[in-house]
């Protein structure tokens, strides 16, 4: 047994256990303040370093994807095989260090560099505490406990958002990231010292084997399930629409709606860290809840959320009143933030407990190479060929390509439902 790991015949409490969500929750709220504090910057390093909507996307969105997702699955593979928690404390160091250096930056490629290695600390983050969490929680509490971590994304896009754009308003752009990426190396080092490595499998119903599998077997089981395909597939595209709007979301409402930095980051954070929040926590209890009854639920619910948010969208993007503009901003993130609990949940069911931290790495790579990727950097491209002939309004242009992608990420969630019952049987 490695140092620090609860052994077979501890009796994990439910106090502990849900100490060991709050600090993995934390985790992914410094994940989200070093990932999106680049957003609520990114109209002030524009103008200092005279960057492109284009370059702006490479930043926040494809370069950063890349590193992440193709680390994912190797430091994936050893945490199934060794300390999660481990990891999980590295990699909060590592990024929190880089996001630190961003402020050091005197060119793109500095900057470049820096976001990097971001990426690749953030690519040890969620895989292991994915599966730290679905062996500290039993399956029928999984996707309301994984959709609790989920909301980290949330509060640390308000906390971002907020102290980002303060920050940049009175200190400037670089003085942001130094005081916001210190903080999560300190709490690296709280993580290693009072959260333990769960046994692999303590909370599965059946007895299942815990050695580790290779990377092929991994992906011949993934990509034999439809469910799994399909649901990947469709998360994708939904995160495509989530970053396309987030991501550029501060730089829309600053050029086409006349607001500051510190006005931006005050109306955001609140308003994506709130919504995104409760609807990612709504999105796990509403599908553990009707999911006991019929599991097609688990795709039922992100899917109704995914086709009432495209109306949201195409307000947020259209109509020229401020105030109506961001409500429909904010209904749109509590709405498309419902996927992910019930998605990650069923994903590990299908799988056995020493796949799950590689499972979470392949889906992430998919819908973070896609999403992330793809999102804030195609918008940016097709704002850039806009701009001749359409000027600040490219932009709002360029960002209504997310409704399209919307009506087909429903779609899939739809056809997946279809696919989930047939699937866990067979693994039965």
């Amino acid at each position: 047994m490695q140092t620090g790991e609860t052994s077979n015949n501890e009796e994990v409490s439910n106090l502990y256990r849900n100490y060991v969500l709050a600090m993995l929750t934390l985790v992914y709220v410094f994940n989200f303040i070093d990932r999106q504090l680049l957003v609520i910057l990114q109209e002030s390093i524009k103008k200092e370093l005279h960057l492109s909507d284009t370059q702006l996307g490479l930043l926040s969105g494809f370069t950063f994807a890349v590193f992440y997702v193709t680390l994912g699955i190797p430091i994936a593979r050893i945490a199934d095989k060794r300390s999660r928690r481990n990891t999980v404390a590295i990699s909060l160091g590592l990024w929190s260090i880089m996001t630190a250096c961003s402020g050091l930056a005197r060119n793109f490629v500095q900057l470049l560099l820096a976001r990097i290695g971001v990426g690749v600390g953030e690519a040890g983050g969620s895989p292991p505490a994915h599966a730290m969490i679905s062996d500290y929680f039993p399956p029928q509490k999984r996707s309301t406990a994984l959709s609790v971590y989920s909301a980290g994304i949330y509060v640390g896009i308000l906390v971002g958002f907020l102290m980002g754009g303060y920050l940049n308003q009175h200190l400037g752009w670089r003085t942001a990231f130094f005081v916001l990426g210190i903080p999560g190396i300190l709490f690296s080092l709280l993580f290693y010292a009072t959260v333990k490595e769960p046994r692999r499998g303590a909370t599965d119903v059946a007895t299942v084997a815990n050695e580790p599998y290779s990377l092929g077997k991994v992906l011949k089981v993934l990509y034999s399930s439809k469910t799994f395909v399909f649901l990947a597939f469709g998360s994708a595209l939904n995160v495509f629409c989530i970053y396309g709007m987030g991501n550029w979301a501060p730089s829309f409402l600053q050029r086409l709606h006349g607001m500051t930095s510190i006005q931006t980051g005050a109306l955001l954070g609140p308003i994506f860290g709130i919504c995104g929040g409760v609807g990612s926590f709504m999105g796990g209890l509403l599908t553990d809840h009707f999911g006991k009854r019929d599991k097609r639920w688990y795709f039922w619910v992100p899917g109704y959320a995914i086709l009432i948010a495209i109306p949201c969208t195409a307000g947020a993007i259209f109509l020229q009143d401020t105030s109506f503009s961001v409500a429909c901003l904010g209904l749109g993130a509590f709405l498309q933030s419902m996927y992910l609990g019930p998605a990650l949940a069923v994903s590990h069911s299908l799988v056995p407990a020493s796949m799950r931290a590689l499972t979470s790495a392949v889906f992430f790579m998919v819908i973070n190479l896609i999403g992330l990727g793809f999102g804030p950097l195609l918008i940016g491209m097709v704002s850039d060929l806009l701009k001749p002939s359409l000027g600040v309004e490219s932009l709002r242009w360029a960002m209504s390509i997310t409704i399209v992608i919307s009506i087909a990420s429903a779609i899939l969630f739809f056809s997946t439902a279809k696919k989930l019952v047939v699937d866990l049987r067979l693994k039965t």
